[in-house]
């Protein structure tokens, strides 16, 4: 018979393991063009070279080398997408591709097409995009006709750009957008790595988990506690049993991460910021109108921080069961 205090042991040991194998994720995604050697990141890990390989693999599914590849292929063909007027290789360097002909073979292998042919239009066509089921649509998928042209907006004695977009089908989706410097920001994190899209429940869990473990700790003080999701992956691009999320709470600096309690820093800088109030079944309409509908008539494009949403009700205590949200877009000037 295993003993409680048996099961509390070897849960802390496995969130532990998780704990520090997030960790070396959050290293990969933001140093994709730098030394990503398994004794780099076993270091990261704290386990030895030769444990930590295996134990990569067995905690997310997918082998360490894989998993690098297949992130700088999918950052790549985000940035072929995004940055129209970067060079191919210059492309695949910054993703940490150092042959042009090694990025090539990969590129194609991985997309059934060449890098030239994806830029050019190849993407739409490409099996993975599956544009329909996303809560995140962040490729052409609609275009600017599907939604009301954006406006100037002039308010008190400051010239503030705030676009208000219309979802054309769906009127009762509308957004004010503004872009705004958005200050870093110390968070403590749940991940998960699958399919979300429409899953409300999973989000619920991941939320409620991370309210446990920072309720006890005095780290839950709203209104100056920002709950916050956000997604690392193009579901576009990336199969959703690979697509990675983050359910996150602003957290003190020097916070320290526990068991699957992970922590990092989301950077700052300049955002687009799209406020909705909609339905759960809209945010894919939501971030629809943001990529489409704005963001082509804004003067900015995407730049390499991670997407975020900001979450500012509980749904639940809203007369009509809606989510007040800020749809976080991090930009630069086109």
């Amino acid at each position: 018979m295993i003993r409680e205090s048996d099961e509390n042991g070897r849960d802390y040991l496995r969130e532990e393991y998780i704990r520090r194998i997030n960790r070396v994720i959050d290293y990969i995604e933001a140093n994709l063009d730098k030394d990503l050697s398994l004794e780099t990141l076993s270091e990261k890990a704290c386990f030895s070279r030769y444990h930590f390989h295996r134990l990569f693999g067995a905690i997310t599914g997918e082998p360490l080398g894989q998993f690098i590849q297949r992130v700088r292929l999918e950052r790549a063909a985000s940035k072929l997408i995004s940055y129209p007027t970067k060079s191919i290789t210059q492309v695949a360097n910054e993703c940490g591709f150092s042959s042009s002909a090694g990025f090539a073979r990969a590129f194609k292998e991985a997309f059934g097409m060449s890098a030239r042919v994806w830029r050019a239009g190849g993407h739409r066509e490409n099996s993975n995009l599956r544009k329909d089921e996303s809560n995140l649509g962040k490729m052409e998928s609609k275009t600017g006709k599907d939604y009301t042209a954006p406006s100037l907006y002039i308010e008190g004695n400051i010239i503030t750009q705030t676009w208000r977009i219309t979802v054309k089908e769906q009127p009762q989706i509308q957004a004010s957008v503004e872009v705004r410097e958005i200050p870093e920001m110390q968070v403590a994190y749940v991940r998960h790595i699958g399919p979300y899209a429409n899953d409300s429940g999973l989000f619920k869990g991941m939320i409620g988990k991370l309210m446990r473990w920072a309720g006890p700790r005095g780290l839950l003080r709203f209104p100056d506690t920002k709950l916050l999701i956000v997604y690392y992956d193009n579901p576009c691009i990336t199969d959703e049993s690979r697509l990675r999320t983050d359910v996150c709470i602003t957290v003190p600096e020097g916070t320290p991460a526990e068991g699957e309690i992970g922590r990092m820093a989301i950077p700052g800088g300049r955002n687009g910021v799209a406020r909705f109030e909609i339905t759960a079944d809209h945010f894919g309409d939501a971030w629809n109108a943001v990529y489409g509908g704005w963001l082509p008539e804004s003067g900015y494009q995407p730049d390499e921080r991670p997407c975020f949403e900001t979450h500012l009700n509980d749904p639940e205590q809203h007369p009509e069961g809606k989510h007040i949200v800020e749809i976080h877009v991090p930009v630069k000037p086109l």
